[in-house]
């Protein structure tokens, strides 16, 4: 049996695998292992299977994966998101749908220093549901807005999914995080469009509230989200400006989220030492599912690199008579699709040994595939029957149908799709602050 065949059999595998809910690193692990040791031989499929495991967690890239998770987590759980809201509520919550705005304003902000999809999914959701529900707000709208706003967290850096795609791919992480600043505000802006024409078409989706702050309230506010644009300035401004690699802003950036959430915590009379200690082991927990994944996708891509199939693939891709939009297309399609019923990061280390070598030969950036993959990917979040976005609503609103937000994540999907096809139409909105970086 020739090598291209079995690294079909061994993707047709994984696939079943992950559709029975076998944990994504250790199936890539499995497949990898069996499918090496038929085309190599078993003394090197075992040799491989004790030797990348030990080199992928030793390495030191991989360290700003935990420390960027950490300065999440440490947010998380103290109240700063709960003033931050406030303080955005505050300037255009009395406007009809602003609290929906608001919601996206929040999760967008939020997400500048969490990174993660789930984190500020269920964050925002605990803090802004109650108050649309104390304001009449249909469940529909409420619950679509919370989700939609988590998927800014896959993009807005520091954002984890990046991270992984630039070590999967050698792109610089540093370049891949700034990119995603531009496309999360343009995907930002589409949802509060989206909204607007929402509330537009049917105003009793959000009555209008008569109460609104006044100016010296919405800047006492204010006051109380320093914390969010200091931990960004620590992390992020440091990348864009060339002072650190992303690994040191990691390391700089989870330090002043402790040292923050410890003042802040002490100011507001709020802190507890158990908020630390539960950061700390949700962090141990996400970083050992993260590296086992990577394990098991590098002793994958190693069988597929054996099997050769991306390598004819991308002969296949190379000799069609197709524009390269074309392929493109057909490409984010099939994310679309796989993205209903994988998990975005199982997708993203599936799909990538074969679709990054076809994107980059076709002469596409591989800094603005990363964004755009990862936008493609968050559409999955929102589309049954997976949806990781809209369970984590439904587990903080448990009267509302899932049904119910499903069909409300409609029109936000549509501007996902949108918000894909502006960034492939200018790209340059993806590549112009890389571009103009510190190196």
């Amino acid at each position: 049996m020739s090598p291209e065949i079995i690294g079909i059999i061994g993707i047709v595998a994984l696939i079943v695998l992950f559709l029975l809910r076998v944990p994504v690193g250790i199936a890539m692990l499995v497949v990898g292992f069996l499918g090496t040791g038929w085309i190599r031989g078993w003394n090197i499929a075992f040799l491989q299977l004790g030797r990348t495991p030990f080199e992928t967690a030793g390495s030191y890239s991989l360290s700003v994966i935990p420390l960027f998770i950490l300065m999440g987590m440490v947010v998380s759980f103290t109240g700063i998101g709960r003033d931050l809201f406030r303080a955005v509520d505050s300037w255009i919550g009395h406007f009809r749908g602003g609290l929906a705005m608001a919601t996206l304003g929040t999760a967008a902000v939020f997400s500048s220093i969490c990174g993660s999809l789930n984190a500020t999914t269920a964050t925002v959701a605990r803090i802004v549901l109650p108050e649309m529900d104390k304001y009449k707000y249909k469940p529909s709208l409420s619950t679509s807005c919370v989700a939609a706003g988590g998927t800014l967290g896959s993009l807005i850096p520091p954002s984890v999914i990046l991270v992984l795609y630039g070590i999967l791919t050698r792109e610089p992480i540093g370049k891949l995080l700034i990119a995603g600043i531009i496309p999360g505000i343009v995907q930002l802006l589409l949802f509060i469009l989206t909204v607007y024409i929402l509330i537009r078409r049917d105003p009793s989706l959000a009555p209008a509230r008569a109460e609104k702050a006044s100016f010296r309230e919405r800047f006492s506010l204010m006051k109380n989200i320093w914390p969010f644009f200091l931990i960004f300035i620590v992390t992020i401004g440091g990348i864009y400006m060339g002072i650190y690699t992303a690994t040191e802003a990691a390391a700089f950036g989870s330090f002043a989220s402790i040292v923050t959430a410890l003042v802040y915590g002490i100011v507001k009379k709020q802190f507890e030492l158990k908020m630390l200690k539960v950061s700390f082991d949700q962090t141990v927990r996400l970083t050992a599912y993260i590296f086992l994944i990577l394990m098991g996708a590098n002793v994958f891509s190693q069988f597929l690199s054996i099997s050769r199939i991306p390598v004819k693939l991308t002969a296949f891709v190379s000799s069609l008579d197709l524009n390269q939009y074309v392929i493109l297309s057909l490409i984010l399609i099939a994310l679309f699709i796989l993205g209903c019923f994988v998990e975005g990061l199982s997708l993203m280390v599936l799909t990538l040994p074969i679709t990054y070598p076809i994107v980059t030969q076709m002469g596409f950036s591989g800094i603005w595939f990363g964004v755009i993959m990862v936008l493609a990917i968050n559409i999955g979040a929102l589309t049954p029957p997976l949806g990781i976005s809209v369970y984590d609503v439904k587990g903080v609103a448990k009267d509302v149908p899932i049904q119910t937000i499903f069909r409300g994540v409609i029109p936000m999907v549509a501007a996902m799709v949108v918000c894909v096809a502006v960034l492939t139409i200018v790209p340059e909105l993806v590549t112009i602050l890389p571009d103009m970086m510190r190196n």
